[in-house]
């Protein structure tokens, strides 16, 4: 957090409690955003369902309950620039791909669709366990593709939300894009559910919230720092060797080298988006990785040829995406 410190508003910031921040989602930042997502789904048809968004610690719909969870953070400039500092902050469209996601969720909880046995017959079982890491079939056409990664395949409920955040979004084009897909069943069934009930106010129109930013009493330090210390634990993993077999020590040699520190730190935004969205594992972890990665070459004192920057980006992507599927479907990074 030593970066953070030098700055006098954000090291006011870090000593306070999230629930003393007075922190509201009316007319703060992401308002905006909130309203997008009311109007598409107003567009849709959907007159009678509005999901209530609220602040809480991350993006979420509490089990069963028909409401949005936005990470606080998105509610206020200051804490924005300190989360794009600690973690990447969500751009606009990603914004609004969680939103649509998480409004999937609030749809099936609202109208009880998961009760059903088409809504069962075509996604699965609700209640088959919900795992964190998962083995998903990359590219299979019988899922959709919105989030980052395969998260569809993670368990029916997500796949549903993931199907109704692709129907409704603006230009997804659904009907050609995925016409030759299995998955266009599910689509239809959403767009099919959507006319069913548009004129019908939910079975379930209110819902219990989960963890809101009144009820956090951490510090804005403290959270960081646990999210910091889940993250390192996650990555705790000797990777010396492989990058001892990618790079080299100076030995004699001083000119045409350069840091792979360097390298990686030049490009771990891309690197990290890219792992994120090929694997889907939480950008906050990639993110971890990546910085061990580049600590562990400037630990080393490994070095890289100038003009391989490409060849190594490749490598270094490659290399980053193997150890992220590794802990998707197994839960780390590298096997003993």
């Amino acid at each position: 957090m030593s970066d953070f410190e030098r700055s006098a508003d954000v090291k006011e910031l870090l000593g306070k409690r999230i629930s003393q921040l007075g922190l509201r989602l009316e007319g703060s930042p992401v308002e905006r955003f909130v309203h997008q997502l009311h109007r598409e789904i107003e567009r849709k048809g959907l007159k009678h369902f509005k999901p209530v968004c609220y602040l809480t610690d991350e993006w979420g719909c509490p089990d069963g309950q028909p409401v949005i969870g936005i990470p606080f953070y998105l509610a206020d400039p200051k804490l924005a620039v300190l989360e794009k500092e600690m973690n990447d902050l969500e751009d606009e469209r990603e914004i609004m791909m969680y939103l649509r996601h998480e409004a999937g969720h609030a749809f099936n909880y609202a109208y009880r669709l998961y009760v059903t046995p088409e809504w069962r017959h075509l996604f699965g079982p609700y209640n088959r366990r919900y795992r964190d890491h998962y083995r998903p079939v990359p590219f299979s056409r019988k899922y959709v593709r919105h989030i980052a990664g395969w998260y569809a395949q993670k368990h029916p409920d997500e796949d549903f939300a993931e199907t109704f955040a692709v129907w409704l979004t603006p230009g997804s084009q659904w009907r050609r894009r995925y016409k030759a897909w299995p998955a266009i069943r599910k689509l239809r069934y959403v767009d099919r559910v959507v006319r069913r009930v548009r004129e019908q106010d939910p079975p379930v129109s209110t819902g219990d919230l989960d963890i809101t930013v009144e009820d956090m009493t951490v510090t804005v330090e403290e959270f960081y720092r646990r999210l910091m210390r889940r993250n390192g634990a996650a990555v705790n993993v000797a990777l010396g060797t492989d990058l001892a077999d990618m790079f080299f020590s100076r030995g004699r040699r001083r000119k045409g080298i350069r840091p792979a520190s360097d390298v990686i730190a030049e490009n771990r935004v891309a690197f990290t988006n890219k792992i994120t969205y090929w694997t889907g594992v939480k950008r906050q972890v990639v993110r971890a990785l990546v910085e061990r990665i580049e600590r562990t070459c400037r630990d080393l004192q490994l070095y890289a040829e100038t003009g391989r920057e490409p060849e190594y980006v490749i490598e270094l992507t490659a290399y980053g995406t193997t150890l992220a599927m590794n802990y998707l479907t197994r839960g780390r990074f590298v096997q003993d």
